[in-house]
């Protein structure tokens, strides 16, 4: 599959065998020799009915399963509630603490009381910059300011001028730091653009009234793949020649980067998220492993295009894409 990937530290932690067969012909966890039973928590700033986070639970469950563990998921995209989740999962001595931070300072103190506690922390996905100083044993995501520099340059590939960059979550550092990546290398004008992203109507309405507004916008950068969806839906409705192009996927989004209606989606692999991220906690607990070095494990980020979203359309279907 043609990929690119843009950075450095990624980490590819495989090999590890699931099953063996004993002599009485039954299978036992060779993944779990001590035979110990975990329970992970993995805490999210994930909104309702959002599929990319989709991915993150169905890999942390994936690896859940391989290992034996117990996975419990729950998500708030309020940084107090999700404080409360993360508090509550350390009231109930888990083994381990998988979280996603958009909005690190909110979490700040409920983390270190978790690491105070003798419980290991694995960021995902939002709060590179701060997870090692939070106590985290590691980060697994991509780095926003490297992703976000190459779309910028391949904006300018595609010749675009006048681009909005739709931010769908008010708060999250990650997205931001999308967008001002992708200015700094991009070499026409980049306007942000709030929506809500809890309504996905509103967001297609938003980008239209914007695009009728000012004709002279000839591209939008989303920074979420249902919200490119919307903002297909709001250059069709508005009559505009604005062409898309998005962060993360879902099958719809592969769809259209095959028939053309977005240029290209940038996968940082949500699905690899939530499996490393169990994974890192469960090969702490058993055997003392600490993955990355102490640097972040890079997911991402991949270029989907049209070249190879035939490719990764076959995973796509499968729910882990």
């Amino acid at each position: 599959m043609k990929r690119l990937f843009t950075g450095i530290g990624i980490v590819a932690v495989a090999g590890i065998l699931l099953t063996a067969c004993s002599g009485t012909g039954q299978a036992t966890n060779s993944a779990n020799p001590n035979g110990a039973k975990y329970t992970y928590a993995v805490i999210t700033h994930s909104g309702p009915g959002d599929a990319f986070w989709d991915r993150v639970k169905s890999g942390a469950e994936a690896a859940g399963s391989n290992y034996g563990a117990t996975i419990t998921y729950n998500a708030d995209p309020d940084p107090a509630k999700q404080s409360q989740l993360i508090d509550n999962a350390v009231a109930q001595k888990v083994n381990g603490i998988v979280v996603s931070m958009a909005n690190p300072e909110g979490l700040k103190t409920s983390i270190k009381a978790a690491v105070a506690a003798g419980i290991p922390v694995v960021t995902i996905n939002s709060g590179i910059e701060e997870s090692a100083a939070y106590g985290a044993i590691t980060h697994i995501g991509q780095s926003e300011t490297v992703a976000g520099q190459a779309v910028g340059n391949k904006l300018n590939d595609s010749s675009l001028n006048n681009v909005l960059c739709v931010i769908q979550e008010a708060g999250n550092v990650g997205l931001e730091q999308r967008c001002k990546a992708a200015t700094s290398t991009f070499k026409g004008t980049m306007t942000n653009l709030q929506v809500d992203g809890t309504n996905d109507s509103e967001v297609k309405a938003t980008i239209k009234s914007k695009l009728q507004a000012d004709p002279s916008i000839d591209g939008v950068l989303t920074l979420g793949g249902q919200y490119a969806l919307d903002a297909v839906g709001g250059v069709s409705e508005s009559n505009s020649t604005a062409k898309v192009a998005t962060f993360d996927l879902s099958e719809d989004v592969v769809a259209d980067v095959q028939a053309g209606t977005i240029l290209f989606a940038v996968d940082q692999q949500p699905y690899v998220q939530g499996f490393l991220g169990v994974t890192a906690l469960f090969l702490d607990s058993t055997n003392g492993n600490i993955i990355g070095g102490g640097q972040p494990v890079y997911s991402g980020p991949a270029f989907v295009t049209k070249d190879n979203a035939a490719q990764v359309a076959q995973f796509a279907k499968n729910g882990t894409r």
